[in-house]
Formats: structure tokens, C-alpha cells, sequence
């Protein structure tokens, strides 16, 4: 009975995993209903989102293997679910898996500029995610969307190269409202990477709440977890990083079209944002490591009567990660987000509320662990 009990434990496995992050955050200047000024609050989530999940694999023979991952949202301070109320907000899949050829999987996925840009931005998580994020996470790299209805396949690194792609039905007789496709390529050698990555999305805005994007998953004023929403919207990006001993160096570029977006006075027309980041890291001492991020990003809208100007955002971010164990850390970061064009405001993505000015400075102190 226990070689029988080892064999069946050495054929398949199931491993619960999570972490929790929290903080304090004061924000300079924001707007909550009908009130306007400085913002005390505390927070879950700011360098990664507070989760748990599941992830497990079982051995069909011959190097093929079938797995799941299952992975929950949650707000650490109310311990209300994440992702519009969803019990695996995150991810919900199952699929198989061979080493020598790659993973192909069915459900609620991450998109190709999140698996493979976002790992050398600042958005990832092992830098600032969510605070550093570009401009209403525009380009996704926060993943503000998760691709419901996915059928997505990822090789296995060759030479370095990895590639792979997405599709996310519709689930509508209207094939081509609210589906979702996404592609890309990673590659790594020495102390390179680089990675380039695409994803366009038909109707975030529809009606059809079965498809790619679920419209009422909001995230504050947007649609289909956007802050913006569009009939059609293509974003492409790309990145590159480079270490040097205890420091890394990244680029990010990034550039979303939205089209058919009521957002900023485009009446209808198109939103567009140009995003440019410069990133890096240095490890001060094993435990102890500090980071700063630049972006600038240029947005265009087609008609500019309600604003007077294209806006211009410019956002610098700084972080100091202080390492108590393996899988705890304290960590203090700062951001500063400066809009330029009439009647725009400042809105740094986790400051809980748009300033009423063009600028707006959030400092967090906090502390995540991992299990």
C-alpha cells in the first residue's frame, strides 16, 4: 500500500500557493464622490495583487501531462473577491502540457503582453506593479483584463526563443463581437531578454457579457476591467532589459489605439496612447534593493474641443524593497504623475481617486508575504 500510495503521489500533484500584500498610502490630492483633497488609506495589493490558487498536474505517459491552475483576487483589507466578485478572477484553466513542444490551455488566461512584456517593465511583479502602471493601464501590462474563453498555446524555450498565441471566442452568433487575440515572442540569452507581444480586442464596450471581456467587470469608471473602452482596440509592445551584476536596465515601448472610444471628448473616434519607459534596478545588498522608473506618454484624441489639447502624462516611480526572508518583504515606494493639456487631471492608477490638478504624488509603506 505505500509503494502503491508513493507511485500515485510521484504520477500527479497538487500545490496551493499565494501571496498577500498590504500598505498604507497617503495620496496628495484625489477626488471621492464630492470630496476633494489629501487620501489616507489602507491598501491590498500595490506591489502584487493579495491571491491564492491551486495549480496541479497529472502524468498521462510519455512526457505528456494534463494541468490546471486556479487562482483567486482578494482584497487583504476586506477580504471581499477580486475581479468584479469572481471566486478564480485570475486564472481558471485546464489544458497539457509536453516538455518538449509546449502548453496548450482552455479558460480565463493572461494575454502575451503581460506573460512576456510586462516581465521587463516596471508593471511586473517583482518591480512596482500596479502604482507604476502606464496610464489607465492602457496597454494592459496590469492586466485590468483577463481573456475569458482562451485557447492558448505557449512553446517550450528553444535556444532561448519562446512564442506563442491566443484566441478568446466570442461564445456569440455575432462571431466577431467581443473576441479577443493575442501573440508573441520572448527571448533570452546571458544577460539579455527581449520580448515583443500584440493584442487586440473587438467591442470591450458591447453588450455581450459571454465573450473575451466580461463589459460590467469595471474598474472605476471603465468598462470590461479598462479604465477606457472601445469598439475595437490593437495594442503592441515590446521591451528589452539587461543586467550588470547587482543592476538591470529595461525599455519599454508600447502603442493602444482605441477605437470607437467616447473617452477624453473623442466623440466616438479614436484614443490613442504612445507609452516610453525607462527602468532599473540595483541590488544594494542581498536583502536590500532600490528602483526607479520613468514614463512618458503621448496620447492623441481626434477631436479635441472638450479639452483644448492632446494630453502628455509624465510619471516617475521609485521604490526601496528591504527583503526579511525568502518570501517576505517591507518595501516604501513613491510616485509622481504630472498631465499636461487643458481641463486633464492626474490619476495614478492605485491613488484611489483622479486629482482635481494636473499633478499627483501617492507614497506607499507596506509589507507582502508568499507562501
Amino acid at each position: 500500500m505505500a509503494f502503491a500510495a508513493s507511485y500515485a503521489h510521484a504520477q500527479s500533484s497538487v500545490t496551493l500557493y499565494g501571496q498577500i500584500d498590504a500598505g498604507l498610502m497617503y495620496t496628495n490630492n484625489a477626488t471621492s464622490g464630492n470630496s476633494k483633497g489629501p487620501l489616507f488609506q489602507a491598501t491590498s495589493g500595490n506591489i502584487v495583487g493579495s491571491l491564492f490558487g491551486l495549480r496541479g498536474s497529472g502524468d498521462l505517459g510519455g512526457g505528456l501531462k494534463a494541468i490546471f491552475t486556479l487562482e483567486n483576487g482578494f482584497n487583504v483589507e476586506n477580504g471581499k473577491l477580486g475581479q468584479d466578485n469572481r471566486l478564480f478572477g485570475r486564472q481558471a484553466f485546464v489544458g497539457l502540457s509536453k516538455n518538449e513542444i509546449g502548453t496548450l490551455t482552455v479558460g480565463r488566461q493572461f494575454d502575451f503582453i503581460y506573460d512576456f512584456v510586462s516581465p521587463l517593465s516596471a508593471t511586473s511583479a517583482s518591480f512596482g506593479k500596479t502604482g507604476f502602471a502606464h496610464p489607465f493601464d492602457n496597454d494592459n501590462m496590469d492586466f485590468s483584463a483577463q481573456m475569458g474563453n482562451a485557447v492558448k498555446f505557449t512553446s517550450t524555450r528553444f535556444a532561448g526563443l519562446t512564442v506563442g498565441g491566443l484566441y478568446a471566442f466570442s461564445n456569440s452568433p455575432d462571431f466577431a463581437m467581443n473576441r479577443a487575440y493575442s501573440g508573441g515572442m520572448s527571448y533570452g540569452a546571458g544577460p539579455l531578454n527581449f520580448a515583443v507581444a500584440y493584442l487586440q480586442i473587438n467591442g470591450s464596450n458591447s453588450s455581450n457579457t459571454a465573450g473575451a471581456i466580461d463589459p460590467n467587470e469595471s474598474v472605476g469608471n471603465g468598462v470590461a476591467g479598462f479604465q477606457l473602452g472601445a469598439d475595437l482596440q490593437r495594442t503592441v509592445a515590446t521591451g528589452l532589459s539587461y543586467t550588470f551584476g547587482p543592476a538591470v536596465a529595461g525599455f519599454v515601448y508600447s502603442h493602444s489605439q482605441y477605437e470607437g472610444s467616447k473617452s477624453f471628448g473623442s466623440a466616438d473616434g479614436t484614443v490613442s496612447f504612445d507609452n516610453y519607459e525607462i527602468n532599473g534596478k540595483y541590488r544594494v545588498r542581498p536583502n536590500l534593493s532600490v528602483g526607479i522608473a520613468y514614463t512618458y506618454t503621448d496620447g492623441h484624441v481626434t477631436d479635441t474641443t472638450t479639452y483644448g489639447a492632446d494630453p502628455k502624462w509624465n510619471q516617475v516611480s521609485a521604490q526601496v524593497l528591504y527583503s526579511l526572508s525568502k518570501r517576505t518583504d517591507l518595501y516604501l515606494e513613491g510616485m509622481y504623475q504630472h498631465v499636461s493639456g487643458h481641463n486633464y487631471t492626474a490619476f495614478i492608477y492605485t491613488s484611489g481617486g483622479a486629482s482635481p490638478t494636473s499633478n499627483q504624488v501617492v507614497t506607499t509603506v507596506g509589507m507582502r508575504t508568499r507562501f
